[in-house]
């Protein structure tokens, strides 16, 4: 089976090049293309959307399937990709949960987003606490470590 997907929107914002910290006051513009901007109806009514992301920038050369160390830091544990939320996944995909700043015409200005300037926009969906895990979310140790600086 094959799967066709279209970007809707691509990122504008000022982060050019890939890092592993620092993401959390990273200002971005998403802007609907084909000037279809009343998907955006009643979004702003929601604190929070997730955006669903194309890692353009990852040759396929470089996806991954083995175990490895996080950030090939060695003081992780070797673990496969779907244990880790690294770049280098086998479709590309990334979602990424960001505060909307704003709406305005066919874009919104959203605040905490991990993508470089220029990444396709697959989706967007509002955050409902619905949606959101039930019960307590576990994680080990290692990625608590990792994610220190993430949102800084």
């Amino acid at each position: 089976m094959e799967i066709k997907l279209n970007p809707i929107a691509y990122v504008q914002n000022s982060i050019h090049n890939v890092t592993d910290d620092h993401w959390g006051s990273v200002i971005s513009v998403i802007e609907l293309i084909n000037g279809t901007e009343i998907a955006w109806q009643g979004i702003e009514e929601f604190s929070h959307v997730d955006i669903i992301f194309y890692f353009h920038g990852v040759s396929d050369e470089k996806i991954t399937y083995k175990a490895r160390h996080p950030r090939n830091n060695k003081a992780f544990p070797e673990i496969g990709i779907f244990a880790q939320r690294g770049k280098n996944r086998p479709n590309k995909l990334g979602v990424t949960t960001v505060e909307l700043v704003e709406l305005s015409g066919n874009t919104i200005t959203v605040k905490g987003l991990d993508a470089i300037n220029g990444t396709p926009v697959l989706d967007v969906k509002p955050v409902m606490k619905e949606f959101l895990p039930r019960g307590e979310v576990k994680q080990p140790e290692w990625s608590v470590s990792l994610m220190k600086h993430y949102w800084e």
